[in-house]
């Protein structure tokens, strides 16, 4: 069964919260991401596998630009290319909208996700130091333009 990218929805969250669990040491909770909903400014899609929520990313529309955030898919469903079906969607609508740039930050030691970055056209321009916490890492900083 392919992929459905499909916009969040309320039903999401506690699932997401579950797959933010087994994926990252801050992790964002049901909370989080029920705030999202009701922000005119932010996309958050998620990812549909054969039924089951396996992923999701957002967006954050500001000043024109398009800040994408929490790229995230479930441990059991990595390396199918869902990632990039996500990242390269959210650009997707972004364009639609008219943005024309895009950027992201992600931890220098995920090289996975810096390739999946990369694929959808983002190229690192800098580096932010100790941007991450448990373990501290520096945030690679990467831009997608047109």
């Amino acid at each position: 069964m392919p992929v459905i990218i499909r916009k969040l929805k309320e039903d999401d969250v506690k699932t997401l919260a579950m797959i933010e669990q087994e994926s990252f040491s801050r992790p964002w909770s049901e909370e989080d991401f029920k705030e999202l909903l009701f922000l005119d400014y932010a996309r958050y899609l998620v990812a549909e596998l054969d039924g089951e929520v396996v992923g999701s990313a957002g967006m954050r529309v500001v000043c024109g630009e398009g800040d994408i955030d929490n790229v995230v898919v479930s441990k059991k469903h990595r390396g199918k290319g869902i990632a990039k079906e996500l990242v390269s969607e959210l650009v997707r609508l972004g364009e639609a909208e008219g943005i024309k740039e895009f950027t992201l930050e992600v931890r220098v030691g995920n090289a996975a996700a810096i390739h999946v970055y990369e694929t959808c056209g983002f190229k690192g321009e800098g580096v932010r130091p100790s941007f991450y916490e448990a373990p501290t890492e520096d945030a690679l900083i990467m831009w997608r333009r047109d």
